[in-house]
């Protein structure tokens, strides 16, 4: 990739988003920055040049939005060299306490936006980037598109989804593309998302029948309630490595960054080897009769 490189980020009004759109412009590199609300970067506007920042508004829950964002990009800079697709929100709920109406406008941003940005993505860095250039795609996902937490039952099902979505697509790119795609997986990092999620995401009141303090969603409650300052990682030093990761010539599909999701991503392994273990033996002579 030529230098300077030019990054189209979602979601930079706070959390990964904006650190990541401060620590490209300080390495030198461009960025488009988009947001729902553009006026929020207006400090980063009046520091940066408008060849080296561009501040789009957009919406990733509004196609025609993503659309136009990629567009006014290849206007302006005529490449996209990575495609930071970050943009989501927290949702904290039961199951059963979580209004549909609710659940569908999360999964709008978090799955729809993230699989419409990425579709886009694909489509500039084969067809307006140069012919075999490609480009780095980077999606946010979470420890929760690996594993279900009680309480957030439908965050953790929008990124299992998009989980799901990039794991399809990696094995549907034509490798003469040099498209790279990497799902960032973070665990808990001190992000402006995360300590005000009733601000930034949705909180809702428990359901009536989970709300005995020692059930596992009253716990997780409590726990977000009290994890406000001095835990998890720094998200400057995580976005470090993701940066670190958009400059890997062999990217891996998964990139789980974070003490507590290295420790996810083992339990998890080493339950599922259990479970073939203990249960593995049933799917022996299942072969249809001949």
């Amino acid at each position: 990739m030529a230098s300077p490189r030019v990054w189209f980020i979602t979601g930079t009004s706070s959390g990964f988003g904006k650190v990541m759109t401060e620590l490209a412009l300080n390495h030198g590199d461009v960025v488009v920055a988009t947001l729902r609300k553009p006026g929020d970067l207006d400090n980063l506007r009046s520091e940066y040049p408008s060849d080296k920042l561009a501040i789009l508004k957009l919406d990733v829950s509004k196609r025609d939005e993503i659309v136009a964002a990629f567009e006014k990009a290849r206007q302006l800079f005529g490449k996209i060299d990575i495609v930071f697709n970050n943009a989501g929100y927290g949702l904290i709920g039961e199951v059963e306490g979580t209004d549909e109406e609710v659940a569908r406008r999360n999964f709008d941003t978090n799955f729809w936006g993230s699989a419409n940005v990425t579709r886009e993505a694909l489509r500039f860095f084969r067809e307006v980037n140069p012919p075999g250039y490609g480009g780095r795609l980077l999606v946010t996902s979470s420890e929760c598109g690996i594993q279900g937490y009680p309480g957030y039952g439908y965050y953790c099902a929008s990124k299992h989804a998009v989980e799901g979505l990039h794991d399809s697509l990696a094995k549907e790119i034509d490798p003469e593309w040099n498209i790279k795609l990497t799902l960032v997986e973070p665990g808990y990092f001190q992000t402006s998302s995360m300590t005000k999620v009733t601000a930034n995401g949705a909180k809702l009141p428990p359901h009536p029948a989970y709300t005995k303090p020692t059930l596992p969603s009253a716990v997780m409650r409590a726990w977000s309630d009290s994890a406000q300052v001095g835990v998890g990682s720094d998200p400057v030093k995580g976005m470090k490595k993701v940066f670190e990761l958009a400059a890997m010539p062999d990217p891996p599909l998964r990139f789980p960054i974070g003490a507590d999701v290295i420790e996810v991503f083992s339990a998890r392994s080493k339950a599922l080897a259990e479970t073939v273990e203990k249960f593995g033996s049933y799917s022996n002579n299942l072969e249809l009769d001949k």
